[in-house]
């Protein structure tokens, strides 16, 4: 029979009734029949008004010592690799930083304290790329790279010159300061450093591998995503914004492992609460199965003895601000503060030194917790799991062991290094101490050699990443999209509905038509791809369990979970997220997918741009589709839905290739060149084009169009004026939907005044200008050699009259070509918030329309004596445009 104590239980007799049947319900009827008497217990509570207020457990291990997964493997060498790992990795931050005029910086602090949950993973659970498993996807903490280095370099992966040169990249023989695939692309598969996005990556980059896997696409191999993430980096929203999908979805492939050393980078994570509990209150909350590892070995023998509860008692009342003074403070400190509260605690330990109060250690730094914890998460099924493992941050660095400023760390004082080398058993004296060596045994060390055994039997060293996918796609040719450069006929369509239909030609496509994902965050309808509902279903990896209610209608809502468009909701960071690991899939999975992720432009990079440097660094490739967008062009919206910068913002990504197309036939050609570039040329590079959502006539292309389409500009119409060949001449320049007001404008200018205007389309002011910026370098680096002229001079240095652009975004986007104009150049654009109203107004309110147009080409050929301020007060008469109109910024 059950007979265990409570701590001040005002009646043991009840208590010891209850517990005995929960004992024999167990062991007559099993825990299946026990958790739905508890279940039924506390529903019919809830009823009675008894609230349960948490989610969380007690402040103890979830995995009880007597179930335990026994760690195989040499324990003793483990530690001793451990030491080395350790070691190496405090040396290479320290050396890095000894030169007193560099201050490179680096992290030791997190690694410290993470050091055996890494070793564990590496020596029994991370499965490396072999045969034809692609292996386990890791994505490594940021701030604990220093230790990742230090492990390949006793590998031998990493030499000694690249240890000396971490955080010294300019001359391409150093270590990346954190995880970035772009500057180590055989080493580095996932950029996390930026606190938040690994965890969402995570998520996404495990439902991508089930969306994968239930399209048969790929085989299911049992490979997992981990995710290393630290407790202060939960506090960032990316870090749980997407937990109850993995929940949802049932991503058993996913493993968080949160590294809870209780501090930020500035102090404690929750000082006057715990960390650990909010956590799980959260992940348990959110369908994820939640391991706690609280407390290492040190302490079972205390738990085993504590008869009432009344440690457990302590150890839910003590707060992480607590807990951290403790460790910082010592074993008669602690002994004094955490077991002196009650006098049958301190009666407890009164048989322990203070050391051994000390040495008692936390489930994190325990390599039996760890491996048990992850023993369990790799064989659970029908859930993600989230292991809160408990560390010390600086652990074992001595005066930087626990303390608020420990993130800081890149040096430490001759004492507190002595502490570490005699605690990890590095063989250097004093002396040698002041130069901070590095140690790796010798090849045939006992280390080493158990350091390959158990690599080579998770197949072979790790981090690695894939540069290329083993087959190449074979792309369609030009003529693919032949219907789409004919032009629209007599129908006017906008944009977004020509690239849908060029979507539903590709996905048809024999040859690539399987790997087009297309992506919406709940705008389908938006964007008028509803009709890709039925015609290839909407991912759902429970299928459809329910009949819509628009079952009778030709396209109605079907899931599917061989479905092929991805609707994640309204989230666009998790949508990007989904983007990301379907576009790094080459790598990944060794199989190519070509995501299309549209959605509202105004809320794609804004609230996701982090997100989209992240997706530069992990070298994606796949097109983001902004639709909606522009300005002036949706209509009714108002302020927040309005985009006039999106292209200014998605210059800042260097291998973001961005277009403004305003037809069809230039849509087709940049989305050919893209699929050529990104797939059969394999360029890391990835596309942003912006779609609108206003209906009118779509041309054929012109002849000879397409290089100028790809470079960024061509001539759309050779413009002719009343004087013959004597007439005023202007060249004019537009993208977008502003386009057709330029295009309006040129007739006004003819007809009104006879002004010629050559009209150019430009469909991308951001590569004219980063081929402009690449020819600048050439002639200032190589002055000897003849540099060909930038495409926007070849076009209109030859060209009369002086240059006006115009476009639906603020006017820095077109003001980047100007130094390699010699003409007047003028730049009309949307500067300021947008607003509700028709387009016709609000093209006039931003003074972007063809009247404006009109007026800063006539204001120019007044500047060059052409015409005389006559004219210019003619239009402004003509137009009914008010000089004393309100300025559209805000100044």
């Amino acid at each position: 029979m059950h007979n265990r104590n409570f701590f001040e239980d005002v009646d043991p007799e009840e208590t010891r009734e209850w517990l005995e049947a929960l004992e024999s319900v167990l062991e007559q009827e099993g825990p299946e029949r026990a958790g739905w008497l508890l279940e039924t217990l506390t529903n019919e509570a809830q009823e009675q008004g008894v609230i349960r207020t948490h989610l969380d457990t007690p402040y103890l291990n979830t995995i009880r010592p007597k179930d335990e997964a026994p760690i195989p493997g040499d324990i003793y060498m483990e530690r001793r690799i451990r030491s080395l790992v350790r070691w190496n990795a405090l040396a290479m931050v320290i050396r890095a930083n000894k030169d007193n005029d560099d201050e490179l910086g680096g992290h030791i602090a997190t690694f410290a304290s993470s050091a055996t949950l890494y070793d564990v993973g590496f020596n029994h659970f991370f499965k490396a790329p072999h045969e034809d498993n692609p292996g386990d996807l890791v994505y490594f903490q940021g701030h604990s790279a220093p230790g990742i280095y230090a492990r390949s370099y006793l590998e031998g992966r990493i030499t000694e010159q690249q240890m000396d040169n971490f955080r010294r990249e300019v001359d391409g023989e150093g270590l990346s300061s954190y995880p970035h695939p772009w500057l180590m692309p055989d080493y580095w598969q996932f950029p996390t450093v930026s606190m938040g996005l690994g965890a969402m990556q995570a998520i996404y980059q495990a439902h991508i591998m089930k969306y994968l896997q239930n399209r048969e696409l790929i085989p299911d191999r049992k490979r997992k995503v981990w995710a290393f993430l630290g407790d202060g980096e939960m506090d960032e929203p990316e870090s749980l914004g997407a937990l109850s999908m993995a929940g949802r979805e049932q991503l058993d492939n996913l493993i968080f492992v949160v590294n809870c050393n209780l501090q930020r980078l500035d102090g404690p994570v929750r000082g006057n609460g715990k960390i650990i509990q909010e956590l799980e209150s959260l992940f348990r909350g959110a369908g994820w199965n939640v391991i706690k590892v609280v407390w290492g070995r040190l302490w079972d023998p205390l738990l085993e003895k504590d008869s009432e509860g009344l440690l457990r008692r302590r150890m839910d009342e003590a707060v992480d601000g607590e807990y951290q003074a403790y460790k910082k403070n010592g074993g008669a400190y602690t002994r004094e503060h955490f077991f002196g509260k009650y006098p049958e605690l301190k009666k407890m330990v009164e048989h322990m030194s203070d050391e051994d109060v000390y040495r008692l250690n936390r489930g994190g730094h325990d390599p039996f917790k760890v491996y048990a914890a992850y023993h369990e998460a790799v064989n659970h099924t029908g859930q993600p799991t989230v292991i809160l493992a408990k560390t010390v941050k600086g652990y074992a660095t001595g005066a930087g062991e626990a303390v608020n400023k420990t993130h800081q760390m890149k040096k430490m004082d001759l004492e507190s290094l002595k502490e570490f080398r005699d605690r990890f058993d590095m063989p250097f004296t004093d002396k040698e101490l002041e130069t901070v060596p590095y140690y790796r045994p010798d090849e045939d060390s006992a280390e080493l050699r158990y350091m390959r055994e158990q690599r080579e039997k998770l197949g072979g060293y790790m981090p690695v990443r894939r540069r290329h996918a083993s087959n190449k796609l074979t792309i369609p040719k030009l003529e693919f999209f032949e219907s789409f450069l004919e032009g629209s006929g007599d129908r006017e369509i906008s944009t977004t509905m020509a690239f849908v239909r060029m979507l539903s030609t590709l996905v048809k496509d024999k040859s690539i038509g399987d790997r087009v994902v297309p992506i919406v965050p709940d705008e389908a309808r938006t964007f008028g791809m509803e009709g890709m509902f039925r015609q290839l279903g909407i991912y759902s990896s429970k299928g459809q369990r329910y009949e819509p209610e628009d079952a009778g209608q030709v396209m109605y809502y079907r899931e599917d979970k061989k479905g092929r468009i991805m609707e994640e909701g309204i989230n666009e960071a998790g949508s990007m997220s989904g983007w990301m690991a379907a576009a790094t899939s080459y790598s990944v999975h060794d199989f190519t997918l070509i995501p299309f992720f549209i959605y509202y432009s105004m809320f794609g990079f804004q609230r996701t741009g982090d997100f989209w440097w992240a997706a530069g660094d992990s070298q994606a490739r796949g097109f983001l589709l902004g639709g909606t967008a522009g300005r002036t062009t949706l209509n009714g919206e108002g302020l927040q839905h309005q985009d006039g910068h999106s292209h200014v913002l998605t210059s800042t990504v260097p291998n973001c290739v961005s277009y403004d197309p305003t037809y069809a036939y230039e849509l087709a050609v940049i989305l050919q060149d893209g699929l050529r570039r990104m797939y059969e040329e394999e360029e890391s590079v990835f596309y942003y084009l912006t779609l609108m959502n206003e209906n009118y006539l779509h041309g054929a292309m012109p002849k000879g169009a397409e290089e100028g389409i790809r470079k960024g500009m061509y001539l759309l119409r050779e413009g002719k004026g009343k004087g013959g060949k004597k007439a005023k001449r202007v060249q004019l320049l537009g993208s977008g939907t502003i386009l057709r007001e330029v295009e309006a404008a040129a007739e006004l200018l003819r007809e009104d005044f006879g002004v010629a205007a050559d009209v150019w389309s430009v469909t991308s002011f951001n590569e004219l200008r980063r081929e402009g910026l690449r020819a600048d370098r050439d002639r200032l680096l190589k002055p000897d050699m003849k540099v060909a002229p930038t495409w926007v001079e070849q076009c209109l240095d030859k060209r009369q009259g002086p240059v006006i652009a115009s476009t639906d975004y603020i006017k820095a986007y077109a003001d980047q070509i100007r130094p390699w104009i010699k003409a007047p150049y003028r730049v009309l654009g949307t500067d300021g918030y947008g607003r509700s109203d028709s387009r016709a107004k609000l093209r006039h309110f931003f003074e972007v329309d063809r009247y404006f147009v009109v007026l800063a080409a006539l204001s120019a050929l007044k500047d060059e004596g052409e015409v005389d301020a006559a004219t210019v007060k003619e239009a402004i008469q003509k137009y009914g445009i008010d000089p004393e109109k309100p300025y559209p910024v805000i100044s």
